[in-house]
């Protein structure tokens, strides 16, 4: 039995995508950005207090992006998207953590963590390509998100075909039944 993901659920599989690659990204980030020592003295809880953030403002985020309308973008204009909204969100995310004041705010350790997630979100989504070809050439349809490709177009494509619920969940490209299936 074919499963068919509903409009609403790849929406919210796309935010909590975003959101959740992001909240790890800066995660990770800040704990590279402290520096080499023992597990005992990483920024533990300030990793997860920025994680939380960025998770936070990446929906934030995503959500102006839904709602301009501007989600059914390109490979490459996806990725850029992509990648501005992490540093935004890991940056915002930094000055929520603790209390913003311009003049005593640590921009050196704000921007290294955020240059760090959003160079790990630029692998995530080069890697993340799909469907990826042998020559390295980007294909029409190629997404950055590591949602299953039919869900990703279902939740950013503008429109959705009369009579059509949704996406089987297992089938290369768009929002179409699988074959046999009798919808």
């Amino acid at each position: 039995m074919t499963e068919v993901v509903p409009r609403w659920r790849a929406v919210v599989l796309d935010f909590v995508e975003r959101a959740g690659w992001s909240a790890g990204q800066v995660f990770f980030a800040t704990l590279l950005a402290g520096g080499v020592g023992t597990v005992i003295d990483l920024p533990w809880r300030y990793s997860l207090t920025l994680a939380v953030s960025a998770f936070v403002f990446s929906l934030v985020l995503t959500a102006v992006q839904y709602l301009s309308r501007v989600t059914d973008l390109a490979f490459w204009p996806d990725l850029l998207a992509r990648l501005a909204k992490t540093f935004l969100a890991s940056l915002a995310g930094s000055m929520v953590a603790g209390v913003f004041d311009v003049t005593t705010f640590d921009w050196e350790s704000a921007l290294n963590v955020a240059l760090l997630a959003t160079v790990a979100a630029l692998g995530k989504g080069l890697l993340a390509r799909e469907p990826a070809v042998a020559n390295g050439q980007v294909p029409p349809g190629a997404s950055p998100s590591t949602l299953p490709l039919g869900t990703y177009r279902e939740a950013v494509e503008r429109s959705v075909a009369d009579g059509q619920t949704g996406v089987v969940l297992g089938e290369p490209g768009g929002p179409r039944p699988a074959s046999g299936d009798p919808a």
